[in-house]
């Protein structure tokens, strides 16, 4: 191969999305010799299903931090969200479908308020979503009285939803979910890197006042940014709601954390200005294969923070590197 070729290869698919791919390998083989656990079929099932949630938050996180903001609300929303879903559900006897639209809406809304905050008042996106956090939290509690979240389980009158993430044929599941994620995760790229949405999202992080000299309502799509993360955190919710048992308030604390960290890992600029949804997509899959298979080797939640907050120290260092070039 010629170094020209090599040089459109590096370029067309981005280092760091190939240095994620090879670790991604190296540690998935790592994993698969020294434990036998990890080897076994049910595992990578729970690791798919770990993924659905939190690819879905960190597809739509990653569009506020490409303006050079983030979401904190995602988490702590998710979990309220899915919660008043079963409110709908369980003691209003509302459809699974009107419970499933409001939780979107839901994430819609508080993506709006957030927007709204962060693009009309110019307070700090950090301050603004964290707030919201509190407030989501709070409303949540509220509205439902405390209660835990159940949607319908197999067997169960609306339990198609849980078939969508994970179809079960006899003894042996299939994560169809994943089919999902791959078609969001074309169709969110194409968004980002090839509608007038994307254009204006990356230009706001990269100069926002040129962009505002040029004529374009920044603040439309700077709200707009935010409504994706809240729209893809209240869907994050329907997968959360169909993956567990049951939802207990305060669960979701610190789920957004692995969202932005994927999305971080997979290239996303915290300064704004530059990210890819197929690199959120392998920072996401990095941080699943850690939490997957570390505890089949015995180490312990602990060791699991430890090493994948060094893995974003070193991304981030990385990525500020690249930029001083």
């Amino acid at each position: 191969m010629t170094g020209s070729k090599k040089k459109t290869i590096l370029q067309a698919v981005g280092v760091q999305r190939l240095v994620i791919i090879g670790v991604l390998v190296i540690l998935f083989t790592f994993f698969c010799l020294v434990s036998a656990s990890f080897r076994k079929y049910t595992t990578l099932i729970t690791m798919a299903s770990y993924m659905y949630y939190t690819m879905l938050m960190a597809i739509g996180v990653t569009f506020p931090l490409i303006t050079g903001g983030v979401d904190l609300s995602i988490g702590t929303g998710l979990v309220c969200y899915s919660i008043v879903g079963s409110y709908l559900m369980r003691q209003m006897g509302l459809p699974i479908g009107v419970a499933m639209a409001v939780t979107v809406g839901m994430g819609i809304l508080f993506g709006f308020f957030n927007g709204v905050i962060v693009a009309k008042l110019d307070l700090p996106p950090f301050i603004t979503t964290l707030c919201t956090m509190m407030i989501v939290r709070g409303l949540g509690s509220i509205l439902t009285n405390g209660m835990t979240g159940v949607w319908p389980m197999a067997g169960q009158e609306g339990s198609w939803v849980r078939d969508l993430l994970r179809y079960k044929i006899g003894d042996v599941t299939y994560p169809v979910g994943m089919v999902i994620i791959l078609f969001l995760v074309l169709v969110m790229s194409v968004v980002l890197n090839h509608t007038r949405v994307g254009r204006y999202i990356i230009a706001i992080g990269s100069n926002k006042e040129a962009l505002k000299l040029s004529g374009v309502n920044v603040a439309r799509w700077h709200i707009m940014a935010y409504v994706i993360s809240g729209f893809f955190a209240g869907l994050a919710a329907i997968a959360y709601a169909c993956t567990f048992t049951s939802i207990t308030p305060g669960t979701g604390a610190g789920l957004e954390l692995d969202a932005i960290g994927g999305a971080i890992i997979g290239g996303t600029a915290m300064t704004g200005g530059s990210g890819s949804i197929v690199g959120t997509f392998l920072g996401v899959c990095l941080i699943s294969l850690l939490k997957t298979g570390l505890p089949n080797i015995g180490l312990q939640a602990n060791w699991q923070q430890i090493i994948t907050g060094g893995i974003l120290i070193v991304a981030v260092t990385i990525d500020m590197a690249r930029r001083r070039k």
